[in-house]
């Protein structure tokens, strides 16, 4: 299959994920996705059916609300959750005047197989301050965690936070549902080796590609509207928005 764009190891094809994937012979490491909930009238939020069991690798971080996950959760039942991260926007929205005033979004963290399998690298922050140690041994239901996870050293490192507080793309963004680079910068580190392969399959303005694309990750997006594919190729193309290196 032709693709609607290809260089430096970023490739695009327009078309259906479900109907592209089965026609490419993908060795891919993890998947990065963020499908249409569903949840609203709009044209282009329609759930489509099918897509998780389309995924070609055993890692797979998809976007989502609580409501979508309960909706779909026969498409998911291979795979097992293994984390999922919460993005605090600075802003958010207010559709519901009775409710809380939503200014998060979720993603979670499938994976097949083996744990032990599946890559995944553990990120660190170097904001820890020093603190009083008040439990000295783990907690013996927590076997497996290594001694010394509760001694915090001034300046770090400590694992990195499953809520990460990033700036939206609003104003700025070229999708309606866009999500900042740096975001995406985090997952892909955690979850996709130096070099690897990542796989977007409803990549909208291809964020995800320009943030495999500045951590030197070879990507393929695939996207049904032209005018995104033609979006996500301009951006791909564009000189890098980050370093290589990731703090």
């Amino acid at each position: 299959m032709k693709p609607f764009y290809e260089n430096a190891g970023i490739v695009i094809y327009h078309g259906d994920c479900r109907e592209v994937l089965p026609q490419l012979a993908l060795d891919v490491d993890v998947t990065v996705c963020d499908p249409p909930t569903g949840e609203t009238s709009l044209e282009w939020d329609r759930w489509p059916v099918g897509w998780v069991g389309c995924v070609p690798c055993d890692s797979l971080w998809s976007f989502g609300t609580l409501r979508m996950f309960r909706a779909h959760f026969a498409e998911f039942a291979e795979w097992k959750l293994a984390q999922d991260v919460v993005w605090e926007k600075h802003n958010g929205t207010g559709m519901m005047a009775d409710r809380f005033r939503r200014v998060h979004e979720q993603v979670a963290h499938f994976y097949r197989g083996k744990w032990s399998q599946v890559f995944h690298e553990a990120q660190k922050t170097f904001d820890a301050t020093a603190r009083t140690i008040r439990r000295k041994q783990k907690p013996s239901h927590w076997s497996k965690i290594k001694s010394g996870y509760f001694v915090a050293i001034d300046g770090g490192p400590r694992l990195m936070r499953s809520v990460l507080r990033i700036r939206s793309e609003h104003g700025r963004a070229e999708n309606e549902t866009q999500k900042p680079l740096e975001l995406l910068r985090h997952l892909l580190a955690y979850s996709c080796p130096a070099a690897g392969l990542v796989l977007d399959p409803m990549c909208g303005a291809g964020s995800t590609l320009v943030a495999a694309k500045s951590l030197a990750m070879r990507a393929i997006g695939i996207e049904t509207r032209e005018s995104q594919c033609e979006i996500a190729a301009r951006r791909c193309s564009q000189v890098l928005e980050f370093p290589v290196e990731v703090a």
